[in-house]
């Protein structure tokens, strides 16, 4: 790490007792990411709970919780009950816990410096691993978007009966995203309604899904609660590190870390700061829950219904239920292979008509509030990464450009399979990016400089440093099983020289974090500033170190 540039003070006071923050100005103040308005705190005399104040802290952890909603989500949930029934369903759930953790650490990055990830990072890498870190985070923000662009154009394609082409779903989504993000015009507790909204939506057409197919809920709670896979095979291992990469999502490190700023906290009252930690993580854990039962009801959908089906049996019933899309599926006894697209065919097919339409309805809804967050995900990421500002309207044009462009070629060239199957490549995308937001918030929130008394404690390095170590191992594996598949001797020197390069960068963070961590023998005379004065921005805009 390089120190940060700070201007120092003519009459520095050396004396100044450990954990106590003396305020600094940086000489160039990073512009606000998000939004002006700030939502107050009521004042109450302490007490261990509130719902007035929980209701005030009430907003960023379901925005968060979009991430856990996504087509990719949905996709991997589906794909999972098709494939292994119930037996992945602990699966799920221990990533969701997992997920919840890691996002409890950008909570705290956020609410104790008022500084989100991204901006953390600007002020203590160095330059060049800072862009290479940039860029590796906005591959995964666009990665993203493109799973996000996906999914509404095939669910605006099932809502038109075919009629609106997959090109024009693209389209339509572009257009809908600049509506919805004037939204926070309104105000932002307006916009976070919006979303809540959005969440509920999901929560009644999936929930539909699950009353209508009635899966066996001794065995949902058995899948859930009782580890075990008998008779996996590597499908179905490869289906299990694909709910991990789909649940915990890099962008969405950054984003949580940024959205908290919208709240007023002193954060010069230790006691303050400690209440709002509190309180967005009892907010997080909610929605969640929430999303962990959105997913729980696709994956049980489709264990219920498709798993062990073959493509002959679908025929046959979506032949009886007079379905156009008889002739989607090989007339054959290999396994059903379901996507989202086949997912609400073959729903049609089993439960009317209206299973279908409600389905796709619970995907636009994932793929419109995906979009939305991932769009302001990548404005704080731009933002705090380059001390850079640019308007939503901008970002929204340069990030929709880079994703529309390949998105939009496949749907016009290429039929429907192949736009889904777009969404395998960018789950190893995602997975590959991971570590870019892993490791630097586990370094930071355990390093003193940066957080004082709110670092992590012995207990917490532990433990994140091997969640960190077990994501990112299994990960990679999921990248190595991609990667074998590819085939070609010339995808596969590039694919070598590419791992070495990523590996080498991986290395470099983790040996950073790893001194963050305590083994401080490690340090080379590059590390992070010893100051031991707090670095945060001021609810006023100033900044105090």
């Amino acid at each position: 790490f390089e120190r940060a540039e700070y201007k120092e003070l003519e009459d520095l006071d050396h004396g100044q007792a450990e954990g106590s923050l003396e305020v600094r100005s940086f000489p160039q103040e990073p512009f606000a990411t998000y939004f002006d308005e700030k939502v107050s705190i009521p004042e109450e005399e302490y007490s261990c709970f509130s719902f007035r104040k929980l209701w005030a802290f009430t907003g960023p952890g379901f925005l968060m919780s979009i991430g856990f909603l996504d087509p990719g989500n949905i996709e991997a949930d589906l794909q999972s009950g098709a494939v292994a029934g119930f037996q992945l369903l602990w699966v799920l759930l221990l990533a969701t816990i997992v997920g919840l953790l890691l996002q409890r650490l950008a909570v705290r990055l956020g609410v104790v410096t008022g500084l989100h990830l991204a901006e953390v990072c600007h002020h203590r890498y160095p330059k060049v691993p800072r862009i290479i870190l940039w860029l590796m985070v906005e591959l995964a923000i666009i990665g993203s978007d493109m799973q996000e662009v996906i999914g509404s154009a095939i669910a605006i394609n099932l809502l038109s009966l075919g009629r609106i082409p997959l090109w024009g779903g693209v389209l339509i989504t572009i257009a809908d995203t600049f509506v919805f993000l004037f939204l926070d015009k309104y105000g932002l507790r307006k916009l976070e309604a919006f979303f809540g909204f959005l969440i509920t939506v999901m929560a009644l057409t999936f929930g539909y899904e699950y009353v209508t197919v009635k899966p066996s809920q001794s065995q949902v709670l058995k899948g859930m609660f009782v580890p075990s896979c008998s008779g996996c095979h590597t499908p179905q291992i490869e289906q299990a590190v694909g709910i991990v990469g789909a649940v915990i999502m890099p962008h969405n490190v950054y984003l949580h870390s940024a959205l908290v700023k919208s709240r007023q906290v002193n954060r010069n009252n230790k006691q303050e700061v400690r209440e709002a930690n509190k309180y967005f993580f009892i907010e997080s854990c909610i929605a969640v829950f929430v999303s962990l039962i959105i997913n729980v009801f696709v994956m049980s959908v489709f264990a219920e219904a498709f798993f062990e089906k073959t493509n002959k049996q679908v025929v046959e019933v979506c032949k009886n239920s007079s379905s156009p899309h008889a002739g989607l599926f090989p007339n054959d006894n290999f396994t059903l292979a379901v996507d989202i697209y086949k997912g609400g065919i073959v729903l049609g097919c089993y439960f009317g008509p209206a299973a279908l339409y409600i389905w796709a309805v619970g995907i636009l809804a994932a793929g419109q509030s995906s979009t939305m967050t991932g769009t302001y995900s990548g404005q704080f990421v731009m933002e705090g990464f380059l001390n850079l500002k640019w308007s939503r309207f901008a970002r929204v044009i340069l990030t929709r450009s880079i994703a529309i462009i390949p998105t939009l070629l496949v749907a016009v060239f290429q039929d429907v399979e192949h736009l889904t199957g777009m969404n395998d490549f960018l789950n190893v995308l995602q997975s590959l990016q991971l570590p870019f937001a892993l490791i630097p918030i586990l370094t930071f929130t355990s390093l003193r400089p940066v957080m004082s008394d709110f670092a992590n404690g012995i207990g917490w390095r532990i433990a994140g440093g091997i969640m960190v170590l077990i994501v990112c191992s299994i990960n990679m594996y999921f990248v190595v099983i991609y990667v074998q598949e590819l085939g070609h001797v010339a995808l596969y020197v590039v694919a070598t020289v590419v791992s070495v390069a990523y590996l080498s960068f991986v290395f470099y963070l983790g040996w950073q974090c790893l001194i963050a961590l305590g083994m401080s023998f490690l340090d080379c005379g590059h590390t992070v500033s010893i100051s031991k004065v707090l670095l945060t921005e001021e609810a006023t805009g100033g900044y105090a170190k």
